[in-house]
């Protein structure tokens, strides 16, 4: 079956970094368009980024100089490295993948305080 397993979110002082993964199984990870997204306390689920099988990238505009989504085919894998953190980035991520069905990771938790 397809699991997405996320890892390395966690407490950063603002400014801070993070680089995100989440490795793929089930799947023909190449072949599909790969996502991140995060929900805040209170907030709906938001997209931050995608990256096509080709490497073709979309940011949502709040995120877009700070966070770099990138994969690694071999690796089944797709990172989020998140730089110039603000605390307004707090939230827990997921990562998704739509290959007919939709599927979601079980989040990794980002907490951006001082």
């Amino acid at each position: 079956q397809v699991q997405l397993v996320e890892s390395g979110g966690g407490l950063v002082q603002p400014g801070g970094s993070l680089r995100l993964s989440c490795v793929a199984s089930g799947i023909t990870f190449s072949l599909y368009v790969m996502g991140w997204y995060r929900q805040a306390p209170g907030k709906l689920r938001e997209l931050v980024a995608t990256i096509t099988s080709g490497g073709s990238t979309n940011y949502v505009d709040s995120v877009k100089g700070r966070f770099t989504i990138s994969r690694d085919n071999a690796k089944n894998t797709v990172y989020l490295q998140m730089n110039s953190l603000k605390p307004e980035d707090t939230a827990v991520y997921y990562c998704n993948v739509n290959i007919g069905s939709v599927y979601w990771g079980q989040g990794t938790q980002v907490t951006v305080s001082s």
